[in-house]
């Protein structure tokens, strides 16, 4: 399946979005520091926690309303708020005139416009694809998103603190490029099921939430993509903090040239082998994947991301490091696509907004699991931890079977019939 053969729709939003988050990428990641400069690391870490609370709330709201009236139209509207926001921030980081606060203010409202696009976009490609096409088009989208964010983060490492107003401006002109495209170009092709008039929102926000929460399936395969995307973040906190401390120094000699290398410098370099091999090898794992069943894909993934990343939690060798991390790397290109898949399978047609919303809670969720990995590691240790992400891993593989297995065989039982 070639690119060019996906749906109009996909296609959009894969560009679109590899437009935003190349910009993006060499804005956001700063913008941390860029805080703990201008205010406090506590004001940073306070504002920076407001912006994924906001996103997580305007999220379930914008998983509703797009079930309600359409993907095309709230994520137009989520769109123009975006562009406003954004110019906004290139204003108060201009030359002319400089505040951190309106910064945040703008930082605020295009958190709360990314909760309303995400949930309608996710839906929209989960509505005009098929089950033969998604697992291929998820591993498209994540090896967009990879190189995106690389070639964001490398340009945004030199320029942030120099040319920050006109990275800002940069952004704003692919937000108005983004909004012209999904004007233009972008269909509707959801069918909205029902429209009620003189609806109590509230009540049926949280109706159509309650549908959802009650899906033991879902819920229950949520809770094993939590498991899994928890490792994720242990690179940039246990392991970090592990690599900075108990790596040492290390003299590394390439042609003739000597680095050194620290605990920070390997995280640095086993991330950067990460999402290199993302860029290079997800279309090819890709169109391998297609030629396989799905469901051993998905328990082998999960496992071999909890071997790479148990070995990453306890060793200081670097060549070894550099091996765990390509195994886990292997893992999470065999994973991701096959999840999305699987998880698409799941959903209600007419609640994929709802149930797109409450998916992204599980990287919050995997984002808390992933904090709390410093503290647990603190009293148990490297080889603790490398235990303790095995068996995140088999048991995710354990709730992903109980659920997809089961799926199956009703789905056989029921073409039999």
């Amino acid at each position: 399946m070639m690119f060019f053969q996906l749906h109009k729709n996909i296609q959009i939003r894969i560009i679109t979005s590899f437009l935003s988050r190349s910009v993006g990428a060499m804005v956001f990641p700063f913008m941390a520091i860029y805080f703990t400069n201008t205010l406090s690391a506590t004001w940073a870490g306070i504002l920076l926690l407001i912006n994924v609370i906001a996103s997580l709330v305007t999220g379930l709201y914008g998983g509703y309303v797009a079930d309600r009236v359409g993907r095309k139209r709230v994520m137009m509207w989520g769109q123009s708020i975006t562009v406003g926001a954004f110019l906004l921030m290139a204003f108060v980081n201009s030359p002319w005139f400089a505040s951190p606060w309106l910064t945040f203010l703008s930082m605020l409202i295009i958190s709360s416009a990314s909760g309303l696009i995400n949930p309608a976009a996710e839906a929209m490609l989960i509505d005009v694809s098929t089950k033969e096409t998604r697992a291929f088009m998820y591993s498209i989208n994540y090896w967009a998103v990879n190189l995106s964010v690389m070639i964001g983060a490398m340009v945004g490492g030199w320029f942030f603190k120099t040319h920050r107003f006109e990275l800002f401006l940069a952004l704003t002109l692919i937000a108005v490029i983004t909004w012209v495209i999904m004007a233009i170009w972008m269909t509707e092709e959801y069918k909205i099921v029902k429209k009620q008039a003189n609806v109590n929102v509230m009540k049926d926000l949280a109706s159509s939430y309650k549908l959802v929460i009650k899906d033991k399936p879902f819920m229950i395969f949520t809770l094993a993509s939590i498991l899994v995307f928890s490792l994720e973040f242990q690179r940039n906190n246990y392991i970090a903090v592990r690599l900075e401390e108990g790596f040492g120094e290390r003299t590394l000699s390439i042609f003739g040239n000597e680095f050194v290398i620290d605990g920070i410098r390997m995280l640095s370099l086993i991330t950067t082998e990460n999402t290199l091999m993302i860029v290079l090898l997800t279309v090819v794992v890709a169109a391998w994947i297609k030629k396989q069943k799905e469901l051993p894909l998905l328990y082998w993934g999960s496992f071999i991301q909890a071997v790479g990343f148990g070995i990453l939690a306890f060793h200081n060798n670097m060549f070894i490091l550099f091996l765990a991390c390509f195994v886990q790397t292997m893992g999470e290109m065999l994973f991701i696509p096959v999840r999305q898949a699987k998880m698409a399978e799941l959903m209600d047609d007419g609640s994929r907004g709802a149930y797109m919303a409450i998916n992204g809670f599980v990287f919050q969720g995997a984002k808390i699991i992933g904090a709390l990995g410093i503290i647990v590691g603190s009293m148990i240790g490297g080889i603790g931890m490398a235990i303790l992400y095995l068996i995140l891993g088999v048991w995710s593989i354990w709730l992903f079977r109980s659920v997809l297995e089961e799926k199956r065989a009703f789905l056989f039982l029921k073409k039999s019939v």
